[in-house]
């Protein structure tokens, strides 16, 4: 038999919720308010309300097999929801999916797990609800122990795991047990990066050999990147577009998924010896903007204040693509810059002809190197480098690099 290029056929799924209101009547006193709140909490008294809730819209899309493909949208977007659905751990309100195959997913951290049995029977738990027999399971068991690394505690309650521990083992037996569809959702950031990275190249591998279709939601945009060749994005329920990941990654860049302000203040608590107050990205005219031609300076304004001098305290900011690939970092020492100030401005300026078209976002930290973390922003004020007439422009949507370096030629 054939089986079909088509793994995931989603038609018109929406997803409605009822949330629940309780008004309270209002009264002039406060013993009047606490009486009725303790009324209210063993009687259930007060005037309920219901609303409606839509999670998803009357969704519609297509996964052929062998696909990898990266749900992506902002918190509330509907990604968690739709991933429910498709497992089928929650029921459509409206709606028909179909698919093509096993499926197994991994949605949080202890999904499908027994807490009072052991790593050993939970594996064999899990692949009976796969329907797999017992040899099928045994033919896999020492692949899922190897890649959980978790054998000295095999034969321990899997209640008594740490939150990573519940991952590896959850993560080796849904990849392992031969599913044609597997889902992933953000649980793989509880693990280290090694295990991240190594439960990546699985499903690439996976995908790319045997045509296992791949569903995965994570907030690290490097990370579905480096593993999806599609992409779905989510906004308020709705599909607002799908086509190739990094083409739906730059669209969620562009509508604001990650932090665009361009101005940031924080009121931070003052017991740490050196604060970071606020951050602003200005132009060469010292305007306040997100977007920069590839060929003007960018400049970063830091207010940093100091509570108690330390000595060799560095402030560095550390620039990333849209992938969450750091391209270079910047620092300076800052311990012995304030004189008489409490508080003092720095502004760190990024040369003309050095950032590629493209969208990109900083992080920042101050700390003494190898001994003290003092204060950190991470991935704040995306930003983006428009190409205003550089010697690439005929190049555009293609990858020449993240960054211009004017190199010497000789002939």
């Amino acid at each position: 038999m054939i089986m079909s290029e088509i793994a995931i056929k989603v038609e018109n799924v929406s997803k409605k919720y009822k949330l629940l209101h309780k008004q309270q009547e209002a009264s002039d006193s406060f013993v009047g308010n606490l009486t009725r709140s303790i009324k209210t909490s063993f009687k259930g008294h007060g005037h309920e309300t219901t609303e409606e809730f839509w999670a998803l819209k009357d969704i519609s899309f297509e996964i052929k097999r062998g696909d990898r493909v990266g749900i992506i949208g902002r918190n509330g977007a509907g990604k968690s929801t739709l991933l429910k659905v498709l497992s089928r751990i929650v029921k459509p309100s409206f709606g028909r999916i179909e698919y093509t195959g096993k499926m197994a997913s991994l949605l949080e951290v202890g999904t499908g797990f027994h807490g009072d049995l052991s790593g050993r029977e939970n594996i064999y738990l899990n692949g009976s609800i796969l329907g797999m027999s017992k040899r099928e399971i045994d033919s896999k068991f020492d692949e899922i122990v190897a890649f959980s690394e978790i054998e000295q505690f095999l034969d321990t309650p899997v209640k008594k795991y740490s939150s990573g521990m519940y991952v590896r083992l959850a993560f080796a037996v849904a990849a392992h047990l031969d599913p044609d569809i597997l889902i992933v959702d953000e649980v793989l950031a509880v693990g280290d990066a090694a295990f991240q990275k190594k439960c990546l190249g699985m499903m690439e591998n996976v995908s790319q050999k045997e045509g296992k279709t791949i569903l995965f939601v994570s907030h690290n945009m490097g990370q579905i990147a480096s593993l999806c060749n599609k992409g779905i994005l989510l906004s308020k329920g709705l599909v607002e577009n799908q086509g190739d990941a990094k083409d739906i990654i730059n669209l969620y860049f562009n509508a604001g998924g990650a932090n665009k302000n361009n101005a940031l203040t924080y009121d931070d608590n003052d017991k740490k010896e050196y604060v970071i107050k606020g951050i602003a990205l200005l132009n060469s005219k010292r305007e306040l903007t997100n977007n920069f031609a590839h060929n003007e300076s960018i400049v970063v304004e830091l207010e940093i204040q100091q509570n108690k001098y330390l000595n060799d305290v560095l402030m560095g900011v550390q620039f990333y693509d849209v992938y969450d690939k750091r391209i270079f970092t910047s620092q300076i020492i800052v311990s012995d810059k304030f004189e008489n100030a409490k508080t003092r401005k720095f502004y760190l300026q990024v040369p003309p002809n050095t950032l590629i078209p493209n969208n990109f976002h900083f992080s920042l930290g101050i700390h003494i190197p190898n001994i003290q973390l003092i204060d950190e922003k991470q991935h704040v004020c995306a930003f983006t480098v428009y190409d205003n007439g550089s010697e690439f422009y005929k190049y555009n949507n293609s990858d020449i690099g993240l960054v211009f370096v004017n190199c010497k030629w000789n002939y």
